[in-house]
């Protein structure tokens, strides 16, 4: 809230059309990539943190927040693409690359197909594996069906937003599928996510990561790969973080205890402190749980998650 970030966004033209990117601070360049429904202001919690010591460009993918759909049909590796030439625009040669669910997949595919572009690489509840296996042909037929009447919802609420977050039950009924405690977040904060929310990129961004396998080629990735997830992750399952860390050479997990699928802003400081920690190449006191019955908590949920499949 103290800064002013309309000085900090701009314009930028990537494959001919219009992004909204977000840049602050200088040193190494570090890549904040939303997930599906999300926009740059996902990473309201961090960039100001991050941006002490690094040049942070966060932008809203095409087809979400207030940049235009892309000229082509959307594609995970078109998205992986479009920050290559995004990068090139900005004068970016090797980037750290943090992504959020439908962005920690399109960081992945960044990392396999253009590794000369990715520094390191951090996977927040990262679609890409369980993902695979959830398309439903029917459900989505239903959905494109009624994407018009979702898109007036979705823009109604966005209009809304403020008294959304600003009322208990509201936050709840709006967000508890991606937060864990919803209401416990500031409502002005929760305001900038309701709405940045619901653009006309979601159906072809849902059909896209529904229909794209990227579990064999994991092995390929070959940078230093920090994965983040949270126990109570209602949207992503959390044994899918154990199948990222089986899967990618040398990388590691660390989870929250009683967080949901952005523990970037629901755990700020705990997360900031790892990610520049891990973008430093420093051991992190921050990456063990913080205590005992913490420990004890990640653990019967992991044990649940590897019990029951979820």
């Amino acid at each position: 809230m103290d800064i002013d970030w309309r000085e900090h966004r701009r314009w930028v033209r990537v494959e001919d059309r219009w992004a909204n990117v977000v840049e602050l601070g200088s040193g190494p360049p570090v890549l904040m990539i939303h997930g599906l429904s999300g926009s740059w202001q996902n990473w309201l919690e961090n960039i100001p943190v991050l941006a002490e010591r690094h040049r942070v460009v966060a932008m809203d993918l095409p087809g979400f927040g207030e940049s235009e759909m892309p000229r082509d049909k959307i594609t995970i590796s078109g998205y992986g693409r479009w920050i290559c030439s995004l990068c090139e625009e900005l004068g970016i040669e090797r980037a750290a690359f943090v992504g959020n669910s439908m962005g920690g997949f399109v960081s992945a595919e960044t990392a396999i197909t253009f590794p000369q572009m990715v520094e390191k690489l951090v996977l927040v509840s990262s679609a890409g594996i369980t993902s695979e296996h959830q398309r439903n042909e029917q459900a989505m037929a239903a959905l494109y069906a009624a994407e018009g009447v979702l898109a007036w919802y979705t823009a109604w609420v966005a209009k809304k937003a403020d008294s959304w977050a600003s009322r208990t039950r509201l936050k709840r009924l709006a967000l508890a599928a991606v937060l864990r405690h919803p209401h416990e977040l500031p409502a002005p904060l929760l305001s900038e996510q309701i709405r940045g929310s619901g653009k006309r990129g979601f159906m072809p961004a849902l059909d896209a990561l529904t229909s794209y396998p990227i579990r064999d080629r994991l092995p390929d990735i070959a940078v230093p790969t920090l994965i983040v997830w949270g126990t109570h992750d209602r949207l992503v399952p959390l044994k899918d973080a154990s199948e990222f860390e089986r899967l990618i050479p040398g990388s590691r997990k660390v989870i929250f205890n009683d967080t949901g699928h952005m523990p970037m802003l629901e755990r700020p400081g705990r997360f900031n402190r790892l990610l520049e920690d891990f973008l430093a190449e420093r051991p992190s006191p921050a990456e063990g749980p913080v205590d005992q019955a913490e420990a004890e908590a990640v653990r019967e949920a992991e044990a649940e998650a590897a019990a029951t499949g979820d």
